[in-house]
C-alpha cells in the first residue's frame, strides 16, 4: 500500500508539474497583430501625391516585435518606413524604430524590436503604427495601426 501511495503521489506531483509547464506555455504563445496600410494627406495640398495602399502584420514573442508588410501603387517611391507611437489609437506621434522598406513604388517592409514595457502597453492598447513616407509625399504617405 505504501509503494502504491508513493507512486501515485509521484504522478500527482509529475502531472501538477506538467500542467504547470503547459500553462505557461500557453500564457507566452506569441500574440499577433494587423495593419491595414492607407493613404493619410496631411493637407488639402499633398492629396493627390498620396497613394497606394498596403497591409502588414505583427508577432509579438515576449517583449520582441517582429513586423512586415508589403505595399503598393505609391506615386514616389518609398524612402522610408518606420514605427511610431501615437498619443491614442489614430492620433500622430513620435517615430521610435527604422524598418527596412523596398525604395520603390511597390514593395516590402520589415524589422525586428525589443519593446520597452511602455511600448508593450502602447501596442496592445493600439497606439503603434507603421508609416511609409514616399518621395512624393516625404511627410508620410500610408500608415496602418498595429491592432489585434
Amino acid at each position: 500500500m505504501r509503494v502504491f501511495l508513493k507512486r501515485s503521489t509521484e504522478f500527482a506531483v509529475m502531472g501538477g508539474g506538467f500542467l504547470c509547464l503547459a500553462l505557461l506555455v500557453v500564457a507566452q504563445a506569441p500574440e499577433t497583430f494587423s495593419a491595414r496600410l492607407t493613404t493619410m494627406p496631411i493637407e488639402v495640398a499633398t492629396r493627390a501625391n498620396v497613394t497606394g495602399s498596403g497591409s502588414g502584420s505583427a508577432v509579438l514573442d515576449g517583449r520582441r516585435l517582429h513586423v512586415s508588410g508589403s505595399f503598393s501603387g505609391l506615386r514616389g517611391s518609398a524612402t522610408v518606413a518606420r514605427l511610431h507611437e501615437g498619443l491614442e489609437m489614430g492620433i500622430r506621434g513620435a517615430a521610435f524604430f527604422e524598418l527596412a522598406v523596398t525604395t520603390s513604388v511597390d514593395g516590402t517592409f520589415s524589422g525586428e524590436i525589443e519593446l520597452t514595457r511602455e511600448q508593450l502597453e502602447s501596442l496592445r492598447r493600439g497606439r503603434l503604427y507603421v508609416q511609409i513616407h514616399s518621395a512624393t509625399a516625404p511627410e508620410g504617405n500610408l500608415w496602418g495601426w498595429l491592432l489585434q
